[in-house]
């Protein structure tokens, strides 16, 4: 016989309180303490239904794991190079950025492959679904689609159609009956996701989840839900705008640094294969602007970025930036007051990357700070210039990875000017496109700022 109890559960990050609290002492958020009735009750947790023995590690089949493309070139690229059977793999991203339409066309390309795909929907009719496929030109013979949001149901629909690919869409609205909660609270998240997993493990189905975000752009659910699947994928990306950023935070079976670039047009996401083309602007450059090479994954990506540093009588002054850690660029404001004696301390600063993208690399240092001093002194920068290295606390240049791919990248984007550190300089001066530039290498950030602001 089963045994009932309560339990105050944070529905933020799933913690427990011992009574109805208004502020959670575990992650701080307010008035999400919630009073759920927990059931006790018998559960199978094993993923085989076969008794494993243990082996040694030398002795466990190395065969390289099966994959099958996803029909988009840049997922594959965030995946690790494509979908592995029985894998479990998170999509998240704020409401209407293309989650749906990015496994629904997944959907589609892996149902006329000959491969037998269902598609599980909470949220929207059979219509709704068809609508959407049409206007994706997503149709294929071998592609179900159910609205069902009962987990026992959804599990006796796979046992039957017996898929090769599974999407929940999405996890905040899938229940099981035996626990009293509502659908997205974090008990139900979290049992749900469980049997999601153990599902696919046992019956070797490659299951897309597709969860919600918080109002702060967090993950919705218990921090175990990252946990338990195999890789969680973001998608970055004002609704507005007309691309999207798909970034890996955890993969099992790739590299977590990844990202994949999308385009949203009237079709769906189409891939953007050239990247720099998308970030790099098409007009002459003011002051306060500057391009970067930075390295994402194993893609080299041409960036823009912009500087806006104005007196202020306000006190203290703002410093704002969405798109790069505030805390750098509070560090690389101290250094160029204490080193060059600049007094930016009383101006506001504005800092943001062109296109939104979210850039946090040491080989970013650099040139956020000749972008601070370029928008200080109103200056423009050299004509046709790349900039990249580390700044160190005494305003020392530092060397960083991947400078020849930095370089290279730069080059085939027509830039005939590349400021880089001087350790970096032997390494890249050796490459063969380095002969087409100028190459300035810089020891120091007072250096770097006068080859970069050259004097008329």
């Amino acid at each position: 016989m089963s045994k009932q109890k309560t339990k105050y559960i944070c529905q933020e990050c799933g913690a427990e309180a011992y009574k109805r609290l208004g502020r959670c002492p575990s992650c701080g958020s307010w008035n999400t303490i919630v009073e759920e009735t927990v059931e006790e009750v018998k559960t199978e947790h094993a993923l085989t239904t076969a008794f494993e023995v243990p082996r040694r590690i030398a002795e466990v089949d190395l065969t390289e794991l099966p994959r099958f493309e996803t029909g988009s070139g840049e997922l594959d690229r965030v995946l690790g190079g494509g979908l592995i059977p029985g894998s479990i793999i998170l999509i998240a991203g704020d409401p209407g950025v293309g989650k749906s339409s990015l496994t629904l066309a997944v959907c589609a390309y892996v149902a006329r492959a000959g491969k037998k795909v269902l598609y599980i929907t909470g949220e929207e009719s059979f219509r709704q679904i068809r609508m959407r496929a049409e206007r994706l030109n997503a149709l294929a013979d071998e592609l179900y689609i159910c609205a069902e949001n009962n987990l026992e149901r959804i599990t006796r629909h796979v046992e039957k159609v017996e898929p090769e690919l599974l999407i929940v869409d999405s996890i905040q609205t899938i229940y099981k009956s035996d626990i009293e909660s509502a659908p997205g609270s974090v008990s139900q998240v979290r049992e749900c996701s469980a049997s999601l997993m153990r599902l696919a493990k046992s019956r070797g189905v490659t299951t897309f989840i597709i969860g919600h975000v918080t109002k702060d752009g967090n993950l919705a659910g218990p921090r175990v839900l990252e946990h338990i699947v195999d890789t969680v994928l973001f998608f970055e990306g004002e609704r507005s705008a007309d691309f999207r950023v798909l970034r890996a935070i955890k993969n099992r079976f790739g590299a977590t640094s990844e990202i994949g670039l999308f385009e949203m047009r009237d079709s769906g996401l189409a891939d953007v294969p050239d990247a720099s083309k998308l970030f790099l602007p098409d007009h002459e450059v003011d002051s306060g602007s500057v391009i970067v090479p930075t390295v994402e994954g194993t893609r080299p990506l041409l960036v823009e970025i912009q500087a806006l540093v104005t007196p202020t009588p306000f006190m203290p002054p703002r410093r704002t930036s969405d798109s790069v850690d505030i805390k750098k660029i509070q560090l690389l404001l101290a250094v160029l007051e204490k080193r060059l004696h600049l007094s930016i301390g009383n101006c506001d600063v504005y800092v943001k990357t062109a296109g939104g993208i979210k850039i946090d690399e040491p080989a970013t240092d650099l040139p956020i700070t000749v972008a601070l001093a370029s928008s200080f002194a109103n200056r423009k920068i050299l004509p046709q210039c790349a900039i990249f290295g580390e700044v160190g606390l005494s305003g020392e240049i530092r060397a960083v990875s991947k400078a020849r791919q930095r370089v290279d990248e730069a080059v085939r984007m027509g830039f005939t000017n590349i400021i880089l550190p001087k350790k970096n300089f032997a390494e890249v001066s050796k490459n063969q496109s380095a002969n087409k530039i100028n190459l300035i290498s810089a020891e120091n950030l007072r250096d770097a700022l006068r080859f970069a602001m050259p004097r008329e």
